[in-house]
């Protein structure tokens, strides 16, 4: 599919502004429920992060280490859902969502992007168990898929899902395999690059982590959507409604 294409097979709220790890703040932990409702409340897609725990199921946190979000040390692949619950509960004091739970919470009234979060080279049965927690999905215009590590969205090929290839300035050189999927997703940074300035006129692109209003008017000409936190909400909606 060329780029109109793939666009149009998306929830077109992925193109307003997609909320970083939900729509968290100093009250709302990221990647827990009450940011994912703050961001459904105010109509927002919403970015999370999915890991394989010991007995595995998808817990939804940024790290391996619930350290930084807890306040407990705790990685997430050595533990099992019952571990994590009884013992771990976010900053906010919710508990730490399953992937489900949060599935159950959005009931596609937003679209979601996920990211496969690969711990020590675990992305084919990381993959294999997004997969199968993904089959209730009604519309799989309301998902895409992103991942750093190429090897876990591979599986995902033909299945209906948008893929996006998550590359870093610090890891620069996994955009040679940007031609394997949908569309690629940038950190903000690769944009003073003039192949990466162009890439955007054919192939669809999204952009990390925008946090104000300058690097927002930056990235703009060059990007089709974007991922942002810790700012209004209300500008990025209005930057892509122009």
């Amino acid at each position: 599919m060329n780029k109109q294409q793939i666009k149009e097979t998306l929830n077109p709220l992925f193109f307003h502004g997609i909320a970083h790890r939900g729509l968290h703040n100093k009250d709302y932990t990221e990647n827990g429920l009450l940011a994912f409702s703050n961001a459904l409340n105010h109509q927002l897609a919403i970015e999370l992060d999915v890991h394989l725990t010991k007995d595995n199921q998808l817990i939804v946190c940024h790290d391996s280490e619930l350290k930084r979000t807890t306040g407990k040390e705790g990685i997430i692949e050595n533990l099992t859902v019952k571990q994590i619950k009884e013992n771990y509960q976010l900053l906010d004091k919710e508990k730490v969502p399953t992937f489900q739970e949060v599935l159950s919470l959005i009931k596609e009234q937003v679209p979601i992007v996920v990211e496969l979060k690969v711990y020590q080279k675990n992305y084919t049965p990381l993959a294999k168990r997004l997969r199968e927690e993904l089959k209730g999905v009604i519309n799989k215009s309301n998902f895409m898929l992103i991942s750093f590590d190429p090897r876990a969205l591979l599986p995902f090929k033909k299945s209906g899902y948008v893929r996006s290839l998550l590359v870093a300035k610090s890891h620069e050189y996994t955009y040679m395999f940007r031609h394997l999927f949908e569309s690629v997703d940038l950190e903000y940074v690769l944009f003073k690059e003039k192949r990466i300035q162009d890439y955007h006129k054919k192939h669809l692109v999204n952009t990390w982590t925008i946090e104000n209003q300058k690097t927002l008017d930056y990235v703009f000409p060059y990007t089709d959507m974007v991922t942002f936190q810790n700012m209004d909400y209300e500008s990025v909606q209005d930057k892509f409604n122009k």
